[in-house]
């Protein structure tokens, strides 16, 4: 039992939650403002892993000097889908159930393209880099310097969109529109705009969760759906389109992933995260801090 206070089980725990925090928080601003299930979510972490992969590789920048690139690239991805395939989608007459059953189709097709896209302009080989791989010791607690800038960056990020959606007059408009669509319209709210904007943070974000897991793992162009899988689980344990909720789950589920795999073994990862998404469905579908919102 002595593993369960393990002071390196703990920081792992973190870093974990934090990503996964991160990285679901893209898609429960997307589903939440639009009710669009974007599958392909996964695809766009993967595509700001192989930006700051480049990005170092060619010029030497430190992908957390480049993050801001990374998550406009990823964010222009975003306008440039919303533009082209979603707008039209969102603007017509459908219910909310023809409309996430036509994005959940629109978006697999997107992820088949972007992975055999990337598969093809730079091989299925998997990749990697080091950057901030010196280990360091502190308090009995081995960890990179990788890995602790990203624990800091996420925090930071995962703060700063908060604070952005409390404080601000867009960010209060993002969260109306989240909690009702209709009285959104009625109080004057731009719903387009407030959807593309939506799209871009969701998307930026994602990248710069990208960047940060590549300093630290192997990338390739298939390496999304697992973490599309994950980002699921996490707004399904917080509650569809809740914010707050998805930041607390994201954390709990990195918890019970590293603890429950060392008390096992990683070949239960999946069937862990699975059982879960399942589990939660059944006994409580709205997700642990999910509540009935409006249309």
């Amino acid at each position: 039992m002595d593993i369960l206070f393990s002071p390196q089980l703990l920081f792992s725990a973190l870093v974990l939650g934090a990503l996964y925090a991160l990285i679901a928080l893209g898609l429960n601003l997307v589903y939440g403002t639009m009710r669009l299930l974007n599958i392909a979510h996964g695809d766009l972490v993967m595509i700001g892993a192989y930006a700051a992969f480049w990005l170092f590789t060619l010029t030497g920048i430190s992908p957390l000097i480049g993050l801001p690139v990374i998550a406009v690239l990823t964010a222009g991805v975003g306008v440039a889908l919303y533009s082209v395939l979603f707008r039209g989608q969102l603007e017509g007459t459908q219910s909310v159930a023809q409309l996430e059953a036509n994005s959940l189709l629109l978006f697999f097709g997107i992820s088949v393209v972007l992975q055999n896209v990337m598969a093809l302009a730079f091989t299925a080989s998997p990749r990697a880099y080091r950057h901030l791989d010196d280990v360091y010791h502190v308090a009995g607690v081995a960890m990179t310097g990788n890995r602790v800038a990203t624990l800091l960056i996420a925090v930071l990020v995962l703060a700063g969109v908060v604070i952005f959606l409390k404080s601000t007059i867009y960010g209060l408009a993002v969260t109306a529109l989240i909690q009702s669509r209709d009285a959104a319209k009625v109080v004057g709210i731009n719903v387009s705009q407030v959807q593309v904007g939506s799209f871009a943070l969701g998307f930026g974000v994602a990248g710069i969760a990208g960047a940060l897991i590549s300093m630290a793992e192997q990338i390739s162009p298939f390496m999304g759906f697992p973490f599309t899988i994950a980002a699921f689980v996490v707004i399904i344990l917080g509650g569809l389109g809740n914010i707050a909720g998805g930041i607390i789950a994201g954390v709990l589920l990195g918890f019970i992933e590293i603890y429950a795999v060392a008390l096992t073994s990683a070949t239960y990862r999946s069937i862990l995260l699975y059982g879960i998404f399942v589990g939660v469905l059944l006994i409580r579908p709205q997700g642990l801090f999910g509540k009935t919102r409006g249309g």
